[in-house]
């Protein structure tokens, strides 16, 4: 799907929104890190972008070394600025270090896979992932997108949204998938019973069949919205009674510790 259609409307018919940048940018969240380069053709299938379109940008970024194009090779890979960039990305946002100590402890001792998620457009987009020591899988990489409505990630951000928060992002997914919205005030009230009763929410294999896992969110200095930790795994690993006796306080217990370690509040659940 065309990043740029699945954008709101709002962002689109704002005169200062550059639809060029926009498309560029999405020819760059196109890559994944299992990808062993991509063509122009599979850069076009993935964004939605014409042909001809993508490959004016690819040659731009290019030249600008946001991608690679090895001689004797028709496939792109991310390129060094791209690597400049997010380490200077990573190194601005104060809690990721000690975040990253505390997320691989627990994937250790609980063998599942743990992840921060973060908004992107009407989805979450997994921004870093830990996994368990000696786990022969990953089950989902950095950049793999999920619903909000139906997921464990997604019931973690909902319980933390503000009521203009909430009117915002029921607007984005409405406008993404008709019905989407008014599904979201049921989630949001599950959410938020889930979080108030446990300090935690959970789905058990619901967004999909493979994938049970249980979240808390968390907000950072460096961002207007709440991000969501989530640790997950197979069913048949991660039960709900594990959930609800293990690995769910021990998350609660991480984002208190994280909170307390950068000198934050609580995250608070506005229920107004």
């Amino acid at each position: 799907m065309d990043d740029i259609s699945s954008m709101s409307e709002d962002k689109l018919v704002d005169r200062r929104f550059a639809t060029t940048l926009a498309r560029g940018l999405s020819v760059l969240r196109a890559f994944r890190p299992s990808d062993e380069g991509l063509g122009n053709q599979e850069i076009s299938e993935r964004t939605g972008l014409p042909k001809s379109t993508v490959s004016r940008l690819t040659f731009t970024l290019q030249a600008l070394g946001y991608l690679t194009h090895p001689k004797r090779s028709e496939r792109y890979r991310l390129g060094p600025a791209v690597l400049a960039l997010g380490n200077v990305a990573q190194a601005s946002i104060s809690f990721l270090d000690t975040a990253s100590s505390l997320m691989q402890k627990m994937a250790d001792e609980t063998g599942t896979l743990g992840l921060i998620a973060v908004r992107d457009e009407e989805k979450l987009m997994l921004a870093h992932t830990w996994r368990p020591h000696g786990a022969a899988s990953i089950w989902l990489e950095v950049g793999h997108r999920i619903p909000i409505i139906g997921s464990s990630s997604g019931a973690g951000f909902l319980a933390a949204l503000n009521e203009s928060e909430f009117a915002h992002i029921s607007s984005v997914l409405e406008k993404a998938q008709k019905g989407e919205g008014s599904k979201a005030g049921a989630e949001l009230q599950r959410a938020r019973n889930q979080y108030l009763s446990c300090g935690f929410v959970y789905s058990i294999a619901n967004w999909t069949p493979t994938v049970t896992a249980v979240s808390v969110p968390f907000r950072s200095r460096e961002f207007g919205e709440p991000i969501v930790l989530s640790f997950g795994a197979l069913p048949e690993t991660l039960t709900e009674d594990r959930i609800i006796n293990e690995v769910g306080p021990k998350l609660k217990s991480l984002v208190r510790e994280l909170e307390q370690a950068m000198g934050l509040p609580p995250t608070m659940v506005d229920l107004v």
